[in-house]
Order: C-alpha cells, then sequence, then structure tokens
C-alpha cells in the first residue's frame, strides 16, 4: 500500500506545495489501486510468449522464403529451356533458307 504521507512530505521537501502535493499523491495512490499493473514475472512470461512468436514467425518467414526462391529457381529453368529451344528453331529455320535461297 502506498504511504500517501509520506509521498506528500517528499514532494513538499521538493519544493512543491502542500496542497498539490497532497492531490498528486492522491492521485498516484488512486492510479495504484486501479490494478492492471503487471508483475515482474508476468512481464517476463509475456516476454517469453512473444519471443516464442517472433520465432516462430520467423520460420514461417524463412519456410515462404525459400518456397519463393525453389519457384524462381525453376522459372530460371523453364526459361532457359525456352530460349534454347528458340535459338534452335531459329538456327534451323535460318539454315532452311540458306538452302532455299542458295
Amino acid at each position: 500500500m502506498l504511504d500517501t504521507l509520506a509521498v506528500a512530505q517528499q514532494l513538499t521537501v521538493g519544493g512543491v506545495e502542500r496542497r498539490q502535493a497532497e492531490v498528486i499523491a492522491k492521485a498516484i495512490r488512486a492510479g495504484a489501486e486501479q490494478g492492471g499493473h503487471v508483475t515482474s514475472d508476468q512481464f517476463k512470461a509475456g516476454l517469453a510468449e512473444l519471443r516464442t512468436e517472433l520465432a516462430e514467425s520467423r520460420a514461417e518467414q524463412r519456410a515462404e522464403v525459400a518456397a519463393v526462391r525453389t519457384e524462381i529457381a525453376n522459372l530460371e529453368t523453364r526459361l532457359v529451356r525456352w530460349m534454347v529451344g528458340t535459338v534452335l528453331a531459329t538456327g534451323a529455320l535460318t539454315v532452311a533458307i540458306l538452302r532455299l535461297v542458295g
């Protein structure tokens, strides 16, 4: 429990007027009594949970990146095959045209 008298006295010693010090001390006490505060153990547990979620998220992202890289490699292979086929077909067509002309 917060000792509002001690807080008010400390504020007064620090140069705050007595009435203002009492109001500030009461406000601090009211805030403390409202709850919603997190204990050190709760904070640590929440932090551990957050770290776990981040690790899982990173693992999912790595898996997605690996899948994208695999897809890119497959597309590169298909593109090279298409280009080689096009070059060979163009060469064959050129040879055929030269034989007809010459």
